[in-house]
């Protein structure tokens, strides 16, 4: 089990991100107040710490400092604050990596291995979790339900590929559309954005009107939880 240590204050970010890496095989305990958190390092032996730069009480770059100095431990800072100096600052003070929200938790997952395999972890898991329902396969262009083909149209798969992609966050009708290279034509076919995803509900859901996978958060956009 790999055991992570995370400084973040946003409290439903940190649980999306723990339940997400969960199912990697990694263990994360979050930290609202970063005193505590050097106060936990002292104690407990973490493989890694995901560093938020906005805390409460005390700025992230003084605590990646802090941890550079006192403990041999990887860091990856996991940060909305967009200027270049503070990733130059973090990356010079000793953190391995710096990561910009908002950001897909399947980019954290495959940093994390990545910087652990630089560190000779033995512990890593490479595969995909046994436990998920929707697989994506990018170079065939495939999603499976249960190792079951699902039939889609290819705006179809655009939303569902990109929410899949994004799970456990909300993705706003404009997210969709910026990151859509061919759902324009699919839109105007098929009259609206919510009918792709009625169509779509009716391909993956036991009961599209009562929805467990595919959710519609009202004035927000949509979230896929599996």
């Amino acid at each position: 089990m790999i055991k992570i240590a995370m400084i973040e204050d946003d409290l439903e970010l940190a649980e999306i991100l723990t339940q997400y890496l969960k199912q990697f095989n990694m263990e994360v305990t979050n930290y609202e107040e970063p005193f505590l958190a050097l106060s936990s390092l002292k104690m407990n032996k973490y493989d890694l710490v995901i560093l938020d730069l906005t805390l409460p009480g005390m700025d992230g770059l003084d605590v990646c400092k802090e941890i550079v100095k006192n403990f041999d431990i990887p860091i990856i800072i996991s940060s909305a604050r967009s200027d270049i100096t503070d990733k130059v600052t973090a990356l010079q003070l000793g953190a391995d990596d710096y990561l910009p929200k908002p950001y897909d938790p399947r980019e954290l997952e495959v940093r994390i291995k990545t910087i652990l395999r630089r560190f000779n972890h033995s512990n890593i898991q490479e595969d995909e979790p046994v436990n998920k329902t929707f697989r994506l396969d990018n170079e065939k262009k495939e999603i499976t339900k249960n190792g079951k083909y699902i039939k889609l149209t290819a705006g179809e798969f655009e939303v569902l590929s990109l929410l899949l992609k994004r799970e456990g966050f909300i993705i706003s009708r404009e997210d969709i559309f910026d990151n859509s290279d061919i759902l324009n034509q699919d839109y105007e076919s098929s009259g609206s954005l919510a009918v792709i995803i009625n169509r779509i509900r009716h391909k993956i859901e036991d009961n599209p009107k009562e929805p467990q996978y595919l959710h519609t958060i009202r004035g927000m956009g949509y979230k896929f939880i599996q």
